[in-house]
């Protein structure tokens, strides 16, 4: 068996000193390349979002916002994904959303951003051993049958490895959201 490799990097959550805290290395990119993974305020918008985006990619830093789909500024309009994906940041979903585990509205949305070409890494976001990994292999499954194998692949091997080696991800344009009735109702719900 092979033993796993362990790369170093953090989720920074948004701040106007969030440069300065990669700079004076109080939070590190993703193996010292030029990803950046970032997470928003699970609630309410962010201020300056787009400000420190611009000055992550003035510092030739690629930002990744890390799981899209549990915010519920994007779950209320996700079309502020398009912007973000237009000015270079790319988008990390969580396993776990997959198969609902934070909710109906992350799991309806992580669907249709997989299907609209919007999510460019999965991840656990996992900080304690067996929460997601001792469900894998349904989430696997239903990744498939969502997106079909060769781009599960893509998401959890090809990219990942490309952030990891310093290297250009390829980003396909993504394609409008679209959500039934039943899925619009849902995701305008207050719960």
């Amino acid at each position: 068996m092979n033993n796993p490799k362990i790369y170093l990097g953090n989720e920074i959550y948004l701040s106007e000193n969030m440069i300065d805290l990669l700079k004076v290395k109080k939070a590190v990119t993703l193996n010292e390349t030029k990803y950046v993974l970032f997470e928003l305020p699970l609630n309410g918008m962010p201020m300056g979002l787009f400000d420190i985006v611009y000055e992550c990619l003035q510092n030739k830093l690629i930002p990744i916002l890390a799981h899209p789909e549990r915010y519920m500024v994007i779950q209320q309009n996700p079309n502020l994904l398009y912007e973000l994906i237009e000015k270079g940041v790319l988008l990390q979903g969580n396993f776990g959303s997959i198969i609902g585990q934070y909710g109906k509205k992350p799991q309806i949305l992580i669907k249709k951003l997989l299907e609209s070409n919007m999510i460019h890494f999965l991840g656990t976001d996992t900080h304690r051993a067996k929460t997601v990994y001792t469900k894998m292999p349904q989430i696997l499954a239903k990744l498939n049958q969502i997106i079909g194998e060769e781009k599960v692949i893509e998401l959890t091997s090809i990219n990942p490895r490309l952030a990891l080696t310093n290297e250009k991800i390829l980003v396909e344009k993504p394609a409008e959201i679209k959500f039934s009735m039943l899925e619009k109702m849902i995701m305008q719900s207050k719960k």
